[in-house]
């Protein structure tokens, strides 16, 4: 069930390159699965619009109460509008919102590829994944080290983990195209999930395939509303009937299966 609500930020903490602002959101926490993502207005003072931000942690208990974390780069006037909102600060929020990742049925090994800060998505999906027996590997990229989210942090939810950074300040030196290969050998995984930018998402598509590997992406395009009714987030997508389709990244995804994507019209 989605929700329109007023949320409260209980936290708001800068750690690398990123805010991680924690949202009081009752109702939203029940009905959360790994992969949906919230839709917050952003009353920046010169505009009013919506962004959708990709849900990092969930606590349906704490000092206060159930809430949400999200993970935002504050690079526009929106976004550095609400990665400056203090404690006890409003917001106005939607969700959970979109179609979440598909988890195996059964206990086959998976590995997360993430990249920046849309890794963020990634880590519900881990605390799931470990919790119905499935091996969890994850692949972190990003450019610098103040990129990589949880970069310390991430081993207690995996059995493995590579971080990759294109200057070489956290992990090896590289991009997700040159380690997926070796990660994928190394963990064994049959279900790859990625959460990145579309160039990183295709190329793990397109690895993954060759390596006999499913995989789910979860595709970060704009979505002015989030809830579907503006169709301003339009995907081309190989739909069941194998037929192309213009699909909206915010109701029939954001996750998508990786060999469906048309990536060369993206």
């Amino acid at each position: 069930m989605t929700l329109q609500a007023t949320a409260d930020v209980r936290a708001s903490e800068r750690i690398g390159a990123f805010q991680h602002v924690t949202l009081a959101a009752p109702g939203v926490v029940e009905t959360f699965r790994p992969g949906n993502f919230v839709s917050i207005a952003l009353h920046d003072g010169s505009h009013l619009s919506r962004r959708s931000f990709w849900v990092h942690r969930v606590r349906s208990s704490s000092s206060s109460g159930a809430t949400i974390d999200i993970v935002v780069r504050p690079t526009g006037v929106g976004s550095s509008w609400l990665a400056g909102l203090g404690v006890g600060a409003s917001v106005d929020l939607i969700g959970p919102l979109g179609r979440p990742f598909a988890q195996p049925k059964q206990a086959v090994p998976c590995l997360l590829v993430g990249e920046g800060y849309a890794a963020a998505s990634l880590f519900p999906l881990a605390e799931r994944l470990v919790e119905r027996g499935c091996p969890v590997s994850l692949l972190l990229a990003a450019d610098t080290a103040a990129e990589v989210i949880d970069g310390l942090d991430v081993r207690r939810s995996a059995e493995a983990v590579t971080i990759v950074t294109a200057d070489g300040s956290m992990g090896a030196q590289g991009t997700i195209a040159q380690a997926l290969p070796g990660a994928l050998q190394r963990s064994g995984a049959s279900v790859v999930y990625a959460a990145a930018p579309a160039a990183s998402l295709h190329a793990v598509a397109g690895i993954s395939e060759q390596h006999g590997a499913w995989s789910q992406v979860a595709l970060e395009v704009p979505q002015p509303c989030g809830t579907g009714l503006c169709h301003g987030c339009i995907v081309p997508a190989v739909g069941e009937d194998a037929i192309a389709h213009r699909v909206r990244a915010c109701a029939e995804g954001p996750v998508f299966r990786g060999d469906r994507i048309q990536w060369g019209l993206l």
